[in-house]
């Protein structure tokens, strides 16, 4: 009985000590295996009397039944600690918020916000959008839209010219969005509804001027256009764009080859603060050129001026921006700075919209 009694309790001390299921295992094969001390035991009831082989063989089972109960236990244990430790290893803290993703982190540049601003309201008023090459010819740039040879007008725009072809023309970087205009009438027949916004390239540098810039120039072609439309169109336009409710405009003549009359458009503003609002305000701010087709242009694109008539207006996309979004210096929007990128960028999914509101939150 006293053997018995401290051979269970070695057994249960080991299984109560072993630190994983390998070890379990082996404590398990010590007593209840084919050579184990309990098995042992029960294999020497054989040599007892009936009654001692009745009394001993109850003791020793309950000491069998004891052991497998504490070793059954104890796997169920060291099975529920390897579980909780995997667990823990890969834990992920849900509660924390999730990285940015490149959809969030990136930012739509002010100039490609601008554009879409554009195409929503010119849209809105049945235009379509016209695009044109980057590198044009001579007789697109200048010669189509009135600009005779050796014209002071061709030298006022600072032209980037390449190096003459074997022919001795030669190609330059387009001055203006105007030669999609010619591109447009080329290929099109009236009633003409375009807008052509793009690069162009003047040979300038400073606070307001760069190398490479951003138009948007409007044309439209029809029997019956007069200035009149112009004139709603322009303030349309200004009103969407600028998202105020009323502007005053005022015309003053002025000198383009390729219109006749031509004129400067200001619109009534306010400066107090240094800040610049549209809508109110006694002062003035030159914003755009416009005029009607001059009738030599429509002649050298195919039309006949004697049925058609036009009118065109053009303006820089960059100081559209700059107005509207507080940029103070025009270079910035070329220098690559991110940070400057992730501060007066857009999210790219607020898309611009007339009914939701141009300007994305």
């Amino acid at each position: 009985m006293t053997d018995i009694s401290a051979l269970q309790a070695s057994i249960l001390a080991d299984v109560a000590a072993a630190a994983d299921e390998a070890s379990l295992e082996t404590v398990r094969v010590g007593a209840l295996g084919k050579k184990g001390s309990v098995s042992a035991l029960l294999a020497g009831l054989g040599k007892m009397s009936p009654d001692e082989r009745k009394s001993e063989g109850a003791k020793i089972n309950l000491v069998k039944d004891a052991v497998a109960g504490a070793i059954a236990q104890r796997r169920a244990a060291l099975k529920e600690a390897a579980l909780e430790a995997r667990l823990a290893g890969e834990r992920l803290d849900v509660t924390l918020p999730a990285r940015e993703q490149g959809a969030s982190l990136g930012r739509v540049h002010p100039i490609s916000q601008v554009m879409d601003e554009l195409a929503a309201i010119f849209a809105d008023m049945g235009f379509s959008i016209a695009e044109g090459p980057d590198i044009e010819t001579d007789d697109y740039n200048f010669t189509k839209l009135n600009f005779p040879p050796d014209h002071p007008a061709r030298e006022m725009h600072d032209t980037f010219f390449f190096e003459p072809d074997a022919h001795g023309r030669r190609k330059l970087l387009r001055t203006h969005t105007s030669p999609v205009q010619v591109r447009a009438m080329l290929t099109k027949a009236p009633p003409i509804r375009v807008i052509c916004p793009g690069r162009t390239y003047r040979c300038d540098s400073d606070q307001t001027h760069t190398p490479m810039f951003h138009q948007v120039e409007g044309l439209v072609v029809d029997r019956s256009s007069h200035l009149g439309h112009l004139k709603w169109i322009l303030e349309e336009f200004l009103k969407a764009f600028f998202e105020t409710k009323s502007v005053s405009l005022r015309f003053r003549p002025s000198y383009f080859p390729f219109t006749e009359p031509s004129m400067e458009v200001d619109v009534r503003c306010s400066r107090k603060g240094g800040e610049i609002r549209f809508g109110e305000g006694d002062d003035w701010l030159e914003i755009l050129g416009c005029g009607m087709v001059h009738p030599n242009v429509l002649r050298n694109c195919g039309l006949d001026p004697a049925e058609y008539q036009g009118f065109a207006w053009g303006v820089g996309i960059d100081r559209l921006a700059m107005l509207k979004y507080g940029l103070p210096d025009l270079r910035a929007f070329f220098e690559a700075d991110v940070r400057w990128l992730k501060h007066y960028g857009f999210r790219p999914l607020d898309f611009p919209t007339l009914a939701g509101g141009l300007s994305a939150p």
